[in-house]
C-alpha cells in the first residue's frame, strides 16, 4: 500500500472519545474519516467526513465502509473477530488482527507478554467458581477477578481481599464468564509507556507519566513538576524498551501502550497492553509538538512518524460523570487547557472530558 495522500479517507472502528481526536488529528494532515459506530450521536461522527451507523455485526455496513476507506484502524478492542477478519480481508488494517487477538482476551495477553520475556502478576484461569477459592489461597489470599474479555475502566472484575471468599458469588458478580485471577500486587507507582511504530519498523517513545486511579478508572496522569512520584530514569527507559518489544513482536502499525506495576523491589509488572491510543497519553496534546493522536494517524497512513519530545511538564486530569460541572474552576488554572467529548448526558463512571495544565518543564 503507497502512504495516504490529502483527501484519502481513514476509517475508524468506534465513535468515542479516542476516534474523535482521532479524526481532529487527521483533518490537521488534510485526511478524511469514516466512523463506523452504532450509535447515532457518536462524538467521534461530529467532527467526521462520513458516519456509518450501523452494528460492528452487519456484513454489508462493513463492506461499503471498507470500500469508502484506504485503510482502517479502531479506537477500542471489543470488536468481533469475524467483522476484524472480514475487514482485514478487504483494505489495510492497522494496527492488525494480532494485537486485537492478543489484547482482547486477558489469558491470551499474560501469556504473550511471557513469552517475549515480560513480568506480569501471579495469575490462574479461571473457568468456574470452583477453581476460584484454591488460587486465592496459593496467592496469598488478596486478588482481583477479572473476566477475560470486555472488561475495562474497572468493568469485569471484583477484588478478593479476605481469607475466605465467596467464590459463587464473586463467579456471579463478573458475570460468570470465563476469567482469570491476578494477586495484587504492592506496587509505589502505576506507569505506562505509550509508544508509536510505523509500517517501516521504525518506533518512537513518549515520556513516562505516573498514573493514578480513582474506582477503577484514570484520574490522573502526571509528568515532571506535576508528578507525585520520580521515575527512575532506568526503569523509564526498560518501561520504553518493553512497549517497543510488544509492538515488534505483534508487528504492531501504530499507537500502542503498556501499563505497569512499579514495585517495591523497584521491578516493571506489565498490567495490561492497549493497541491504540490510550487516556494516559492524552496529555501529549498539550506538551508535545506531535501528540499520540498524531502519530497514530501518521503511523496507519504510511507516513513518517513525528518526533515525541515533551516540551512542557503537565496534569491531566479525567473530568468523569459530574465532574463536567467543575469547568469553571479548572479553566481558571493558569496553563490550563480543556477538551470536551461532545457527549450529551453526564453519568456515574462516564467520561466526559478531560483537561491538561502544562508549565515550563524543569
Amino acid at each position: 500500500m503507497q502512504p495516504l495522500v490529502p483527501g484519502d479517507t481513514v476509517g475508524i472502528l468506534g465513535g468515542g472519545q479516542l476516534g474523535r481526536m482521532l479524526a481532529m488529528s487527521a483533518a490537521r494532515y488534510g485526511l478524511k474519516t469514516h466512523i463506523f459506530d452504532p450509535a447515532k450521536d457518536a462524538p467521534a461522527a461530529e467532527v467526521s467526513a462520513l458516519h456509518t451507523c450501523a452494528s460492528y455485526t452487519d456484513a454489508d455496513a462493513l463492506t461499503g465502509f471498507a470500500d469508502a476507506c484506504k485503510v482502517v484502524t479502531f479506537e477500542f478492542e471489543n470488536i468481533p473477530k469475524a467483522s476484524l477478519e472480514q475487514l482485514a480481508g478487504a483494505v489495510p488494517l492497522r494496527p492488525g488482527l494480532a494485537s486485537l487477538e492478543t489484547s482482547q482476551d486477558r489469558l491470551t495477553e499474560k501469556q504473550f507478554l511471557e513469552g517475549i520475556g515480560l513480568q506480569v502478576a501471579p495469575y490462574a484461569a479461571i473457568d468456574g467458581p470452583d477453581a476460584i477459592q484454591g488460587a486465592h489461597t496459593t496467592m496469598g489470599g488478596d486478588t482481583i477477578l477479572k473476566t477475560r474479555q470486555f472488561g475495562y475502566d474497572g468493568k469485569g472484575q471484583t477484588r478478593l481481599k479476605t481469607t475466605d471468599i465467596d467464590a459463587k458469588a464473586a463467579w456471579q458478580t463478573i458475570g460468570e464468564a470465563p476469567a482469570v485471577l491476578e494477586a495484587r500486587i504492592p506496587f509505589v507507582a502505576e506507569v505506562s509507556a505509550v509508544i508509536a511504530r510505523g509500517v517501516d519498523g521504525n518506533a518512537v517513545a513518549y515520556d513516562v507519566p505516573v498514573n493514578v486511579h480513582k474506582d477503577g478508572i484514570l484520574d490522573t496522569s502526571a509528568l515532571g513538576q506535576f508528578a507525585t512520584f520520580d521515575v527512575p530514569a532506568d526503569l523509564a527507559t526498560q518501561a520504553q524498551k518493553s512497549a517497543i518489544a510488544v509492538a515488534n513482536a505483534l508487528n504492531h502499525v501504530g499507537v500502542l501502550t503498556v501499563e505497569f506495576f512499579l514495585t517495591e523491589q523497584n521491578t516493571l509488572l506489565v498490567n495490561e497492553i492497549a493497541p491504540r491510543v490510550h487516556n494516559s497519553g492524552h496529555w501529549t496534546v498539550d506538551a508535545c509538538l506531535h501528540d499520540q493522536f498524531d502519530n497514530h494517524i501518521r503511523a496507519v497512513a504510511g507516513w513518517p512518524l513525528g518526533s515525541p519530545d515533551r516540551h512542557s511538564d503537565a496534569i491531566m486530569t479525567n473530568l468523569i460523570g459530574d465532574d463536567i460541572t467543575s469547568l469553571t474552576g479548572h479553566v481558571a488554572k493558569p496553563g490550563t487547557q480543556i477538551h470536551l467529548y461532545g457527549k450529551a448526558e453526564a453519568r456515574k463512571g462516564r467520561k466526559m472530558g478531560h483537561v491538561t495544565r502544562i508549565a515550563p518543564r524543569t
